[in-house]
């Protein structure tokens, strides 16, 4: 990875502007302070409103933002912290790609006096000062007893339901869990196949592809993240399916509004990227006004559909 420029944080803070725990590490840090975002990438819609959010919420409390792509390498992201810790900066919010191999940076900042904010990805206890996300497996779980009713009422109580998931994301695990728990009591709904788009569109494209190909009875897509709807999507589209299978999974896109519109995306489980982006340097902000942040921070979610999807068109236009 090719290593990060240092920056250099200008001024002093004011004497006793910062309250403990944080006031002997951030005593001598600017009053404006610089705060780092590691992101996974820069590729999915999703990641990019995070930063929007976060960004935003920078400039409104006076703060510095950088933002750093690792594009889907974990090492990169390790190396990144590594770095913000050298450079000094007032606070870390991190979205995990290996949430346990993270933790090694995580522990390293803390213990530099620098506060880490998880957000989105849910890392496993440590010292991050707060995590920041929405109830995956409750999202899951929601959607899967939306599926469950269409599956009754609109398909003759029967369906082979495919999985275009993330194996390697700890929250779209929570996410196939939340929905599968939902879906398993009803007979009708049968289990065919659970492929790996590793959160990656590209790569969720070709397995959805292989998914379709290797289950000619397929009538049903859950998708668990953004890459995994899109590519999902596309490879209904290009196998010329659409008419035959429904789709349900997460995050908005454009290529999701257009299937809401066609009638083959039945929902979309819709997180607000912009106010966890912003909902994570908010606490930041306060900690280093010496004020306490709540450990556990969920934003809202919400089922978008062709009903209700009007508001976010001009979002994803």
């Amino acid at each position: 990875m090719k290593r990060l420029t240092r920056r250099a944080v200008l001024g002093t803070a004011a004497a006793g502007a910062l309250a403990a725990p944080f006031a002997a590490p951030f005593a001598a840090r600017a009053a404006a302070p610089t705060f780092a975002l590691v992101t996974i990438n820069e590729q999915a819609l999703f990641f990019n409103q995070l930063n929007d959010g976060a960004k935003k919420a920078a400039a409104r409390a006076g703060a510095t933002l950088v933002i750093y792509n690792p594009n889907n390498d974990p090492a990169a992201q390790n190396n990144a912290i590594d770095d913000y810790i050298q450079q000094r900066v007032a606070g870390i919010i991190v979205d995990a790609i290996d949430v346990n191999g993270i933790m090694p940076a995580v522990e390293k900042a803390s213990a530099a006096g620098i506060p880490v904010v998880a957000v989105d990805a849910i890392l496993p206890k440590g010292p991050q000062k707060s995590q920041i996300g929405v109830d995956n497996e409750g999202g899951g779980a929601t959607i899967g007893r939306y599926f469950a009713d269409y599956a009754t009422k609109s398909m003759g109580g029967k369906t082979s339901l495919g999985i275009v998931g993330a194996l390697n994301s700890f929250i779209q695990n929570l996410r196939q869990k939340g929905f599968q728990d939902a879906i398993k009591a009803d007979p009708g709904i049968r289990l065919a196949q659970v492929v790996d788009g590793r959160n990656i569109q590209d790569n969720a494209m070709s397995v959805s592809e292989t998914l379709l190909t290797a289950n000619p009875d397929l009538t049903s897509i859950y998708a668990t993240g953004e890459p995994a709807l899109i590519g999902a999507i596309a490879a209904v589209q290009s196998q010329g399916r659409a008419k035959g299978v429904k789709i349900v999974g997460w995050d908005l896109s454009a290529q999701a509004i257009a299937g809401l519109d066609a009638g083959f995306v039945l929902a979309v489980v819709q997180q607000d990227p912009v106010l966890l982006g912003a909902a994570a340097v908010d606490a930041l902000v306060a900690m280093t006004k010496g004020q306490s942040v709540a450990a556990r921070i969920n934003t809202r979610l919400t089922i978008v559909t062709k009903e209700n999807v009007g508001p976010y068109r001009k979002m994803f236009s």
